[in-house]
């Protein structure tokens, strides 16, 4: 977890969970536990300066809920996590409609609790980012090979050609290529910041960055697969944070997978955008995907769907596309050789090749960025909290 300090507050019944929190917890972390039982006692020692409020309980689901309500009417922009053991009846609703951030089942390992609790505070902190932070799209694809790389790297250049300032994040940790479709030379790394030492700021991280002719930077992903252990979340949403705040547009290139690093770009993130391809096999991937990222509290309708390969004529009509997907994709990119020759000679479509379709329908997605203000991607629920996914025990 980020060692950074705060405090945490927890009400639980029994002390359901007590260690289990503990051991999740950074080591020094101060940590105030009430008993439920006395939930007059615990709602009037709610700690307005607590940073997290974890409440875990049994059987005591009105009592927690009164926690729960207690807590989100104090401080609004404070996550609270909540846990419970047992038959739920009706419980999760409830809680969520009180202002709780996000439900964990117990029993779970003080890693996944550790995660949930960090990744409510990411969330939290994402929350009340200064409204002058630069924009931060994070593009996704949960099967590999549908152009998520071609897409982030072509939409950086795009917005930079049209006098933005923008930078790609490389998070394919292991075997990343933005540098290769840029045609950028790897001299410094995200691994090379990640151990540099010292403490982060705006300069340091902008001496790691490549620079491309459009005036677009990138942050490259390790040259070697085993370097990417060194690169934790709490860097990553510190590096994030630091990039937001010096650029008008944050990219984020992901894996294809639902990593704890891509989490934490996700949360981060004033943008979603997924990319498919017109095929079976992606379009499959890429449901999943939008089906998971409303589970997990982001509105579908606000990520934006890029298809790749639209033109293909593999037996899949427009009104399949929007009948499986149960939307309409927000821009279509056809088959273009144009692309693997720009890539071959290091260069985006929208420089190689401006004139063409694909270059078109690239700039097409930079316009919407740059005319449409954020959209938030989160879920709002009565009292405006974010509804997260429930984690359950497996």
């Amino acid at each position: 977890m980020n060692s950074r300090g705060f405090h945490v507050y927890a009400a639980l019944e029994g002390n359901l969970g007590l260690d289990a929190i503990r051991e999740a917890l950074p080591a020094g972390t101060p940590l105030r536990a009430v008993s439920l039982a006395d939930v007059g006692r615990a709602g009037s020692e709610l700690q307005h300066g607590a940073d997290l409020v974890i409440v875990g309980c049994a059987q005591a689901h009105d009592e927690a809920l009164e926690i729960i309500s207690a807590a989100n009417a104090q401080r609004a922009d404070r996550p609270i996590v909540v846990l419970y053991h047992g038959s739920p009846n009706g419980f999760l609703e409830r809680a969520f409609e009180a202002g709780a951030d996000d439900l964990v089942s117990l029993p779970q390992s003080s890693g996944q609790l550790g995660f949930t609790f960090e990744k409510a505070l990411a969330r939290s902190r994402g929350a009340v980012a200064s409204s002058s932070e630069g924009e931060m799209i994070t593009v996704l694809g949960p099967k590999g090979g549908t152009g998520k790389t071609v897409t982030s790297s072509n939409l950086a250049v795009a917005l930079a050609l049209e006098g933005r300032s923008s930078v790609l994040v490389d998070l394919d940790l292991q075997f990343g290529d933005v540098g290769l479709a840029l045609g950028l030379e790897p001299t410094k790394t995200i691994y090379d910041l990640a151990t540099s030492g010292g403490t982060l700021d705006g300069d340091k991280v902008e001496s790691f960055l490549a620079h491309h002719p459009s005036g677009a930077r990138a942050l490259l992903a390790p040259l070697r697969p085993d370097q990417a252990a060194a690169i934790s979340t709490a860097f990553l949403r510190e590096v994030f944070e630091i990039l937001r705040s010096r650029f008008d547009f944050v990219l984020v290139d992901t894996p294809p997978a639902f990593s704890a690093e891509v989490i934490a770009a996700v949360d981060a993130s004033s943008h979603l955008l997924m990319v498919g391809m017109l095929d079976a096999l992606s379009l499959k991937d890429t449901k999943i995907g939008l089906e998971t990222l409303g589970e997990m509290g982001y509105d579908p309708r606000a990520i934006t769907l890029v298809l790749n390969r639209a033109d293909s004529s593999v037996g899949i009509t427009p009104l399949d596309v929007e009948q499986l997907l149960g939307r309409a994709p927000d821009v279509l990119v056809g088959s273009d050789r144009a692309i693997p020759r720009a890539l071959t000679n290091g260069q985006p479509i929208v420089v190689a090749e401006p004139k063409s379709k694909a270059a078109r329908s690239y700039a097409a997605l930079a316009e919407r960025y740059l005319a449409v203000p954020s959209i938030p991607v989160a879920v709002a629920n009565d009292n405006g909290r974010r509804r997260l996914l429930l984690r359950k025990a497996s």
